[in-house]
């Protein structure tokens, strides 16, 4: 931790320019490293040749834990009988010939900015995000850690943005059943590439031990303080001597910059109105709540120089009183999904950034005697904005009651390849080296092509 005693600060005596990051060093994974271990790890990447190229894409990938009914959703299917069809009706939206669910009017209303996957194939069955995040099963290179989640792929290959911003942010909240409060596991790269964490350690190594905060009562002062760490440790010859890295892992602790970004209250009171809360939090149980301001968050951070930032909202395993809970999380994602788009749009951001929602898989066409969908891997859904793709279209189709993929299956390791393809690589040709020297390409699929 750093101590910044009535707004000065000190460092401990015999500290060694390269222990100089220890102070207040940030815990990446379950590993605790310096910024300065990550950032060297990140130069010694780049020297290999393995940066892509430098221009600021982002995805902001939404994980709905549990399952989201695909059937009530993008594609009601009317012609199913009533204890298949459920309770929802479909609307008309602004692209002639494309009809949504009745609890999504503000998509509805913006459908020609998404597209709309319902036939999304191949998920494995587990409650968790692997899918989602990887684009892979849990069981390929398990032997060699596993494959890496989106963000830690991107890391690795295209490195930092801004040195004081991490290129993979997750804002996933710790959840009861933990897999679905998972922001993207690291696979064979190691914690070094893991996501920063607001809501974990990560933050809490970030925030600053005063003594007395009665003597920090503003930001100048806090600010004042920074500026002089900085000056106290040139003036001992403590960063002279320093390597590149060490002095970015510097730069990135007494930068402003992060905690700036998650700062919501820089934001007017009418777009966070906009965005909403997300309150009350109703079907959570042991799954993730429904925190709208997430995803403005999610783009404040991509603003800030973020390349992937991965969320996980609501709990959506949805056994019983399903049509209650997509009418609670549907229309609350309804809201913040809409917010975050129009704000990327009005921004100059949404081209450059991809934003995806979906699930680890379907639900059941059947509606169970609790008004539930039990699980089904058969088939599911998913939704997408920006990125440059385009949008106001439905790709593919289930069949009459919901079940099974009509037309135009499309594996995960597609959707992801589109991902890595909306970012600037070619996920055919791209590839990363396993621990044993074999590159490994980032996705089994292929671009979706009606997308790009």
């Amino acid at each position: 931790m750093l101590n910044l005693p009535y707004g000065r600060v000190r460092l401990c005596d015999g500290i060694s320019r390269r222990n100089v990051l220890k102070v207040g060093a940030l815990s990446f994974g379950a590993m605790h490293l310096t910024l300065a271990d990550v950032l060297r790890a990140e130069a010694a990447a780049k020297k290999q040749g393995e940066f892509g190229r430098s221009g600021h894409k982002a995805v902001i990938n939404i994980f709905l834990g549990g399952g989201p009914p695909h059937q009530d959703m993008w594609e009601i299917k009317t012609e199913a009988p009533k204890e298949i069809r459920g309770e929802f009706k479909p609307i008309s939206t602004n692209v002639t010939g494309i009809q949504i669910g009745e609890t999504f009017a503000r998509i509805a209303k913006s459908a020609d900015k998404f597209a709309f996957l319902r036939s999304v194939v191949g998920a494995r069955g587990g409650h968790d995000a692997i899918q989602c995040m990887t684009g892979w099963p849990q069981a390929s290179l398990a032997p060699l850690g596993g494959r890496p989640s989106l963000g830690s792929a991107v890391w690795k290959v295209q490195g930092s943005v801004d040195p004081s911003v991490p290129p993979f942010i997750g804002l996933a909240e710790k959840t009861s059943h933990g897999p679905w409060g998972d922001s993207g596991q690291t696979g064979f790269l190691g914690s070094a590439y893991a996501p920063f964490k607001p809501s974990g350690p990560d933050m809490q190594n970030m925030t600053l031990n005063a003594m007395n905060k009665d003597h920090l009562p503003d930001r100048k002062k806090l600010l004042a303080g920074f500026d002089d760490m900085k000056r106290s440790a040139d003036h001992g010859g403590a960063l002279r001597g320093a390597d590149a890295a060490t002095e970015r892992a510097f730069d990135v602790l007494t930068s402003s910059k992060l905690m700036e970004a998650m700062d919501l209250t820089k934001e007017s009171a009418k777009t966070r109105e906009r965005y909403g809360t997300g309150k009350p939090y109703q079907f959570q149980y042991d799954g993730a709540p429904t925190v709208n301001e997430h995803l403005l968050m999610a783009r404040r951070l991509v603003e800030a120089g973020a390349r992937v930032v991965s969320l996980s909202y609501g709990r959506w395993d949805s056994h019983g009183k399903n049509f209650d809970l997509v009418r609670d999380h549907g229309a609350k994602l309804d809201q913040c999904l809409t917010a975050l788009v129009e704000d990327l749009e009005v921004r100059g951001m949404l081209d450059d950034t991809t934003v995806i929602a979906w699930g680890e898989f379907g639900r059941t066409p059947q509606v169970n005697k609790d008004a539930g969908r039990d699980h089904w891997p058969q088939v599911s859904c998913a939704i997408l904005a920006g990125g440059g793709l385009k949008t106001g279209q439905a790709i593919g189709s289930t069949d009459r009651n919901g079940g099974l993929a009509k037309d135009r299956p499309i594996g995960f390791g597609d959707v992801f390849a589109t991902l890595y393809h909306t970012l600037g690589m070619n996920p055919e040709t791209t590839a990363i080296n396993d621990p044993t020297g074999r590159p490994q390409y980032l996705a089994e699929g292929k671009v979706i092509s009606e997308l790009v």
